[in-house]
Parts: structure tokens; sequence; C-alpha cells
């Protein structure tokens, strides 16, 4: 029995994801809405968002989705929980596989967002998500007002982090296993160089303390030359270690970089080389990681989905 084709299946449901569906479904598109490991994205696993346009009071990250979803699903997106393995973008229809079938489209837009590398040491799992374990500086620095931090990492990421986080800690503790940083000169003579940053060289995250209490109280740390151990009496513990994006099952389709973002089609940041498939989010968006941008990414890629399907009608 041959499969309908829809007009577009969105893979993700983060914020780009459920942008481009509200859009989609508010063009009487009938947008088909792919859910993986974590619908609703990384924001699900944030307690406030207080940067998002419209919330003077903040709003809480999994109601902010929730709501997103459930206004897509209002104009008429339609959801399903599956993963996506392969895909098949070299001709009309485009076919997406998943582990209980294929799915036919005439247009695509990949969502699926990115993953923040975690350092895996006891107590980070317990306290991620409004316990004082985060990956976002930007998105929760200001809960740290007058408090010491930790950042765990060495790139430019890193010092970005710990440079924001001034702004607002009284401390910030930088935690490098080396004894230089690898992030450019200029960042790291800033971030050297700044009175409220202290440099925890050659040293590793062993714990975060206070599971018990379900907050951050502390950062266990282990110099690698010495073996000795100390806790760093922080309340929040920022991990950038760099993230990884969720583009494996496209990677041979599409263009990635060296780091395997999408690299979109030269002249626009949503379009990529196959015609009807578009990227959207922190799976193209290295740079900014914002809930704000992804939706916008979110929209682009729904008007570009929507011109492609009325340019090639019938």
């Amino acid at each position: 029995m041959a499969s309908s084709v829809e007009n577009v299946v969105i893979v993700g449901t983060g914020c780009a994801g459920l942008t481009a569906a509200v859009y989609t479904a508010r063009a009487n598109l009938a947008p088909l809405v792919l859910e993986g490991a974590l619908p609703g994205g990384q924001l699900t696993t944030t307690s406030e968002v207080e940067n998002f346009p419209g919330f003077p009071e903040g709003v809480d990250g999994f109601q902010l989705m929730d709501n997103l979803r459930k206004q897509a699903a209002k104009f008429g997106a339609r959801f399903e929980q599956a993963r996506v393995e392969s895909v098949d973008f070299s001709a009309q229809p485009l076919k997406l596989r998943t582990g209980e079938r294929e799915i036919l489209t005439k247009t695509v837009i990949i969502a699926t967002g990115a993953s923040p590398r975690m350092t895996g040491i006891p107590g980070e799992k317990e306290l991620y998500g409004g316990k004082g374990v985060t990956t976002c500086a930007t998105c929760d620095g200001a809960f740290y007002r007058n408090m010491a931090v930790a950042v765990i990492g060495g790139g430019d990421s890193a010092c970005e982090e710990a440079l924001f986080l001034t702004r607002f800690a009284s401390k910030v503790h930088l935690v490098h296993r080396r004894d230089a940083l690898r992030a450019s000169k200029i960042m790291a003579g800033r971030t050297t160089s700044h009175p409220k940053i202290q440099m925890v060289w050659d040293s590793v995250p062993v714990e975060a303390q206070g599971v018990g209490a379900g907050a951050v109280s502390g950062l266990k740390v282990k110099n690698v030359k010495t073996g000795a151990e100390r806790v760093l009496p922080v309340k929040g513990i920022f991990v950038a270690i760099g993230h990884v994006p969720n583009t494996q099952p496209f990677a041979q389709t599409l263009d990635v970089d060296e780091n395997g973002y999408f690299k979109p089609a030269a002249g626009s940041q949503v379009k990529t080389k196959a015609p009807g498939v578009y990227v959207a989010g922190d799976c193209a968006d290295h740079v900014y990681r914002q809930a704000v941008t992804a939706a916008g990414m979110g929209c682009q890629a729904a008007i570009e989905a929507e011109r492609w399907l009325a340019e090639h009608a019938g």
C-alpha cells in the first residue's frame, strides 16, 4: 500500500521546531512533527526563562514549550513519537526512515538541536536543570547574583561564560585541566586578567556536591599533577566543554562543518543543498544558541518551506 505524501515533516520539538510547526500549521499545511528523545528540547530542563520576549516575570521552560506545542496543535500540527534513523533526499518525495516506518514528504525542516557535552561526574546529572548545574550562562547567570560559581572548560566558550558571569557572581572559578587556556589569545587575556575570575589550573572536576539538599553546595576538584583534592564553595556549576549537534542521521546527505553542525547553503541561514530541506535552531547555530534565535530560524524555515511548496504545487 502506497504511503501518503506529507506536505512538511518537522524533525524536533524545541523552540525552532515548534515555531516552524505553528507557522506551517497556520498556512494549512498540516505538518507532521516528529518528537525525539527529549520532547520540547533543552528548555524543558530549565526551571525559569527570563530572557524570552513577552514574559516580564519570566516563564517556566517546560511551560513555555508546552504552550508552543499546544499553539501548533491548535492550528493543525500533528505529533508522532519517532526518531529518524536515515534519510534519502535525492529525489521527490523525500524519505525519512524511523524505527517504525518510512515517511514520504515534499519538504523537511530539521530542528534537532544540540546536546551539551557533560563531564559525567557524580552529582552532575542529579543537580542539572534548576538545581545549580547548567550549561548556559546567558540563560542562568542572573540567578547567581553575589554568589561564587565555577565554570568548567578552557576554550573560547568557557571564557565567554566566565566573563559573562562576572556581571553577577561574586567570584568565578574557571577550572581547566591544563596550565594554559585553549581559547584565543585575546579571550584568554581578558579572562586571566579579570579580577573576579580565579583560575583553577591543572584541575579536573570530581564531584558536584549538594545532591542530598537538591542544590549545588560545592564542586570538588582534583589537581592532575599533585593528586590533591579540594572543594570550591560554589552555588553554581557551569559546564562549558562544548555541544554535540544532533545531526548524525543527516550528516551523510547534507553539508556539516568539522564539528557536525549543519552548513546552510550560501546566502541563507536555513536552506540546504537539498531542495525542500531546511535546518533551524541549535543544530545549525553554534554561535547564539538562544531560544529566541532558534524560534526565529524556525520561522524562516517554515516560510521557505511554504514558498517551496507554492512554487512546486501539483
